[in-house]
C-alpha cells in the first residue's frame, strides 16, 4: 500500500460496529464516505451488525447487515461477533481494500487482511486512552493500556487514518510510521445559517432568554451531565437559560430524573431522525454544547458551526482543533462550561454566527473523501464495477 495510486475501480469493503439507526457521527461519516467512493467510481461495500440479516443496494453502495448481539449497558449498540461468518463473507467478496471503523472487537480483520494480502485501513474514530479515562481508568494506566493496544493496531493494518492531529498523537507517541491524517466533513448545503427560525427557537426556549442545545448520545463517554451542570451554574448566576437535548442513550433516565429533581428547564427530544429538522434546531439555538472529552472530531459540533451556531467544547477533546476561534473550549466541569457560554454570549450575535459558518466552510466532504481515497491509494475511476451477489 505504499505504491502509486491506482485509477482502476476498487472494491472497498468497510466494516463497522457500534452503528445503530439512532447513531450520530459515525453513521453519518460512513454514509458520506460511501457516497463519495461510489461517485469516484469505486465499489463500496459496508458490513455492519443489526437485529436481522439484510443485503441492500443503497445510495452509499452495498450494505450487508448481519445479526449481532447487543452489548449490555450501551443503549442498543451491536457488534459483529461471528468472526467465522464475517471472514467467510470477506473471502467471498474478495476486496481490493478493507476499511475498519472499530479498533477493539474488529482488530482481528487487520491480521486477516495481512494474510490475504489485502491493503487495509483502520480509521481511528476515538482515542483508546481517552475512552478508558472516561470509564474511570487512571490516566497513567490508560496511557499504558492504549500504547499496548495501539502497537498491535499499527502492526496489523497497512495504514491508520486519524481525523485530527489530536487523535494522531497517541500513535505518534508509540512511534507508528503508518499514520495518515484525513479530516471528516460537513454537509454545507443542508447545514446552513438560513435555517434559523425565531419561532422554533422561542418554542424550545419556552420563555427563557438563552437556548442551549446538546446533540449527543447519552452515554458515559459523552459526559452529557456536564451540560446539565453548566445549565445549573448559569441559572445560579441569574442567566435565564434552557437546554434542549437531541439524542438517546443509557443515561437518559438518570438525566431526566436529575432535571426534575433540580427543576432544571431541560427538554429531552430523543433521537431526531429527520436530519432537516435537526439542522433547523441547530441553526435556531443560541449556542451548542459538546462536552464529550474523548471526541476525536465531533461531527455534530461541526454541523452546528455550519448552521451558524457557535459551540462550547471539552478542552480535553480534539474539538478545540476543529472549531478554532469559532467557539470556546472549557475544562470538563459545569462552572467552566458556564463561563465559556457567557464569554460567547458576550460576542455580538452576527459576528459569532459569521465566524461559525466561516470555520465550517473549511470542512467540506469533498476534501474528506479525497483524503480517504488517498489513504487507499485510490483515485477517481472511470466506471463503477457492478456489485456481485454474495451468499451470506
Amino acid at each position: 500500500m505504499r505504491g502509486p495510486a491506482t485509477a482502476r475501480p476498487l472494491r472497498i469493503v468497510r466494516l463497522a460496529n457500534f452503528v445503530t439507526p439512532t447513531s450520530g457521527g459515525l453513521r453519518t461519516a460512513l454514509e458520506q464516505l460511501g457516497r463519495g467512493y461510489l461517485a469516484a467510481g469505486h465499489e463500496p461495500v459496508l458490513i455492519v451488525p443489526g437485529d436481522e440479516e439484510s443485503d441492500r443496494i443503497t445510495d452509499q453502495g452495498r450494505v450487508i447487515t448481519l445479526p449481532g448481539p447487543v452489548l449490555p449497558g450501551t443503549g442498543g449498540y451491536r457488534v459483529l461477533a461471528d468472526r467465522r461468518r464475517v471472514r467467510r463473507i470477506l473471502e467471498r467478496l474478495a476486496p481490493d481494500r478493507i476499511e475498519v471503523s472499530d479498533r477493539t472487537t474488529l482488530r482481528w480483520t487487520g491480521e486477516w487482511a495481512r494474510r490475504a494480502r489485502v491493503p487495509s485501513v483502520m480509521v481511528s474514530h476515538e482515542t483508546t486512552d481517552g475512552v478508558l479515562r472516561t470509564w474511570g481508568v487512571p490516566t497513567a494506566a490508560a496511557s499504558r493500556a492504549a500504547d499496548r493496544l495501539n502497537r498491535r493496531t499499527a502492526w496489523a493494518y497497512a495504514r491508520i487514518v486519524c481525523t485530527t492531529e489530536w487523535a494522531e498523537r497517541e500513535f505518534v507517541r508509540i512511534g507508528a510510521s503508518n499514520v495518515l491524517r484525513a479530516p471528516l466533513g460537513v454537509d454545507l448545503a443542508r447545514c446552513r445559517p438560513g435555517r434559523h427560525s425565531a419561532d422554533l427557537r422561542d418554542r424550545h426556549a419556552a420563555g427563557e432568554g438563552v437556548l442551549l442545545l446538546m446533540c449527543s448520545r447519552l452515554s458515559v463517554e459523552k459526559r452529557p451531565g456536564t451540560a446539565l451542570d453548566a445549565l445549573a451554574h448559569l441559572r445560579g448566576l441569574g442567566i435565564r437559560a434552557t437546554l434542549a437535548v437531541a439524542g438517546e442513550g443509557p443515561l437518559r433516565g438518570a438525566l431526566e430524573r436529575r432535571a426534575r429533581e433540580e427543576r432544571l428547564p431541560v427538554r429531552f427530544l430523543g433521537h431526531v431522525a429527520d436530519r432537516e429538522a435537526l439542522a433547523d434546531l441547530q441553526a435556531s439555538a443560541d449556542l451548542c454544547l459538546a462536552p464529550g472529552p474523548a471526541e476525536t472530531f465531533g461531527l455534530s459540533a461541526l454541523e452546528a458551526l455550519a448552521c451558524g451556531t457557535p459551540v462550547v467544547v471539552s478542552a480535553s477533546s480534539a474539538l478545540p482543533e476543529v472549531i478554532g476561534d469559532a467557539g470556546a473550549s472549557a475544562a470538563d466541569d459545569g462552572a467552566d462550561f458556564a463561563a465559556a457560554v457567557r464569554a460567547l454570549l458576550d460576542r455580538p450575535e452576527p459576528l459569532r454566527r459569521e465566524a461559525a459558518r466561516a470555520r465550517a466552510e473549511l470542512f467540506g466532504w469533498d476534501r474528506s473523501i479525497a483524503a480517504f481515497l488517498h489513504a487507499h491509494d485510490a483515485v477517481p475511476a472511470p466506471v463503477l464495477v457492478p456489485p456481485q451477489e454474495v451468499r451470506t
